[in-house]
């Protein structure tokens, strides 16, 4: 096997392996870099080695699930429709927030890796209908960090949607409520 072959089968493994144990886990933080190589039956330091630390081992087994819900049929549906921007946005952005409320041990364990370290030139998956939608009217830095704003803001709400939800009785496990609140994002950062 080649050295590149070997070097993807182990983060294929420590992908796998992470996965199994934070959806074991109450506490997907908790999940260690010991438990998670030993899973993999891989050393500790390959953690670091294929992926840089554990945070982003943690974020890159998020995004591959992710990844997969984005390919989803109903995504695919939502990005081939002849709606209007805007609504393509609010659509796509409740499809996400659906999944981060769906799989809220994932969101909790990789809220601060995305807020805090995750690198900023890489652009969100909404961007190029932020772009469009503003036709000009805005740079594309302006875009993109419009496009930031929504995609972790809506991220962090949800991570906190229990004291959302105690504070301000918005409920984000109620679809209708998720919903009215992506509605009311959008609507705030698009301008009306």
């Amino acid at each position: 096997m080649k050295k590149d072959e070997k070097l993807q089968l182990t983060k294929d493994k420590l992908l796998d392996a992470t996965f199994e144990l934070m959806e074991a886990s109450e506490d997907p933080l908790a999940v260690t870099s010991r438990q998670i190589a030993a899973k993999a039956d891989v050393k500790p330091a390959m953690i670091n080695y294929c992926f840089g630390s554990r945070e982003n081992l943690i974020y890159q087994t998020f995004q591959n699930r992710y990844l997969n819900f984005l390919g989803s049929a109903d995504v695919e549906q939502i990005l081939n429709s002849d709606l209007p921007l805007r609504e393509v946005l609010k659509k796509l952005h409740y499809a996400v927030a659906e999944c981060l409320v769906q799989n809220h041990k994932f969101t909790q364990a990789v809220t601060a890796f995305v807020l805090f370290k995750r690198d900023l030139g890489q652009e969100s998956f909404s961007f190029n209908y932020v772009k469009k939608h503003f036709e000009g009217r805005k740079t594309d830095a302006e875009c993109k960090l419009i496009a930031y704003e929504m995609s972790t803001m809506m991220q962090l709400i949800i991570y906190r949607k229990e004291d959302i939800k105690r504070d301000f009785g918005i409920d984000l496990d109620d679809p209708e409520q998720l919903r009215h609140y992506i509605d009311m994002r959008i609507d705030l950062l698009l301008g009306l």
